[in-house]
């Protein structure tokens, strides 16, 4: 019995541990804001490019509007990133480097929407959409290839607010 109480002990605390969210080391790219729970800066939860892609991600090849032909974006799923925090909100407000921000349900996260960090294997420039770019899994589902999910399509990230 006294072994079953320490192992799952030592389990709980190993998922409390995988719950803190370090610091970063390099440049921040990303800070995510608003109803979360696990931060490193502040209220805030802060990632730099190495966070991101350590985190559970996807790789699509598909067409946008915003490419010639079909590209590969690659990059980790908001929903891993929405989870990283802690997320609680049911609504994102998605801003660029330029202040342009875009309301995007929260539950858009369950479609395997990445937050690209690279396009066709090459880490994206601020030039190129970059350094992040909200990519909807237009590969997987055609229907999602329209005006709606277009407009919450931001480029040049640079933070996530969660709100209720």
């Amino acid at each position: 019995m006294k072994s079953i109480l320490v192992a799952l002990l030592a389990s709980a605390l190993t998922a409390t541990a995988a719950l803190a969210l370090d610091a970063p080391t390099g440049p921040v790219v990303l800070t995510v804001k608003g109803t979360i729970s696990n931060t490193n800066a502040g209220d805030t939860a802060q990632f730099d490019l190495a966070m991101l892609e350590a985190l559970k991600g996807r790789k699509g090849e598909m067409e946008t509007p915003w490419t010639e032909g079909k590209v590969t974006f690659e990059g980790p799923l908001l929903r891993e990133i929405l989870a990283a925090v802690g997320a609680t909100g049911t609504s994102l407000k998605v801003r660029a480097l330029n202040d342009y921000a875009a309301d995007v349900p929260a539950e858009d996260a369950k479609l395997d929407t990445i937050l690209a960090t690279k396009l066709d294997g090459k880490p994206m420039s601020i030039r190129d959409k970059g350094p992040l770019m909200l990519v909807y899994p237009f590969d997987l589902d055609a229907d999602l290839y329209n005006e709606k999910y277009f407009s919450r399509s931001v480029w040049q990230i640079k933070e996530i607010e969660v709100g209720q």
